[in-house]
């Protein structure tokens, strides 16, 4: 699975010791969304200094890459406007695993669906039991020397396999991965609170981290039930509702009511004060961008946005 990422001014923020937040276009673009709608979520993202969007190239068998260019070209902005692109290689249905040709041709497909020269970062999400990490790291150097992309990252690899990946790069002289790809959260922080520190420190790896809100359930908006518009209630997303109902996602349910007492004590939403906490987190040193995907709220403001413009006309 290949992942890809946009940046402005990559390298200057990178290794920066802040965190930001970025757009990312699972589910939404290219499916749950118009590209109307699409379009306006990346423009109030963008005027309002996020400048990393995330795609892959299983995400709506490629539409959402469509998607992305096209705003992208419309727009007119540019790499030197601050805007960088993260690209993830992921196990599509035909096209699996890491290997060497998997990687090459997977990038140059979605570069081409992007309208787009290179991107700034590309991730190999999991790692490929069937494909040698020489391999992988061979594969994922050639990309970068040959300037489809600027850096290579991980994305749900444990820390073994990323120590094994930078033992590689060091051995035959290849670019090593340069950040870890983490699901980060109330419910979700032992990777990045306790494991990646320790690379960080020892071979430099950061980390860009995601679902920050656990797939919308700290919103609590299943609280009483699968709302018709969520992504619980989507086809192909079973897994999300059945999580959701499990016995631990029953147990999840409880402890998000009482952080919404929390978060309306403090004058707040209950997602605001999670992004926050992701934003302040102790491993910050370490956090450079956290991923957030479409949300109901940023929807809902481009819809007013939209209606006043067609009042206005």
């Amino acid at each position: 699975m290949i992942h890809l990422v946009f940046f402005h001014s990559f390298e200057k923020v990178w290794f920066h010791r802040s965190v930001f937040l970025s757009t990312g276009t699972w589910v939404t673009f290219g499916s749950q969304i118009s590209d109307e709608m699409a379009e306006s979520v990346m423009t109030i993202a963008y005027e309002n200094g996020v400048n990393l969007f995330d795609t892959a190239e299983v995400y709506a068998s490629g539409r959402a890459e469509i998607t992305l260019g096209n705003i992208i070209k419309k727009k007119g902005w540019r790499f030197s406007d601050s805007l960088t692109f993260a690209f993830m290689i992921l196990r599509a249905e035909t096209e699996r695993g890491l290997s060497r040709k998997h990687i090459i041709e997977g990038l140059r497909g979605s570069l081409s669906r992007l309208q787009l020269d290179y991107v700034d970062i590309v991730f190999a999400n999991r790692n490929d039991v069937n494909s040698p990490m020489e391999e992988v790291v061979r594969a994922m150097t050639f990309v970068i020397n040959q300037g489809m992309a600027m850096y290579w990252g991980t994305s749900r690899w444990s820390a073994m396999e990323i120590m094994e990946a930078y033992s590689v790069a060091r051995q035959f002289n290849l670019i090593p991965p340069v950040c870890e790809q983490a699901e980060y959260h109330y419910f979700q922080r032992d990777k990045v609170e306790v494991q990646l520190p320790e690379l960080y420190h020892k071979i430099g790896v950061g980390a860009m981290t995601w679902s920050p809100l656990a797939c919308g359930l700290i919103t609590g908006k299943y609280s009483d039930g699968v709302p018709d518009c969520s992504r619980a209630a989507i086809k192909g997303y079973q897994w999300l509702k059945e999580r959701v109902f499990s016995e631990e996602g029953r147990r999840q349910l409880a402890k998000i009511k009482e952080l919404h007492l929390v978060a309306d004590r403090l004058g707040c939403t209950a997602a605001q004060l999670a992004i926050g906490e992701c934003l302040c987190t102790r491993a910050n040193d370490l956090v450079t961008y956290i991923i957030l995907f479409v949300l109901h709220n940023l929807l809902k403001l481009c819809r007013l946005e939209q209606a006043r413009h067609r009042k206005c006309l």
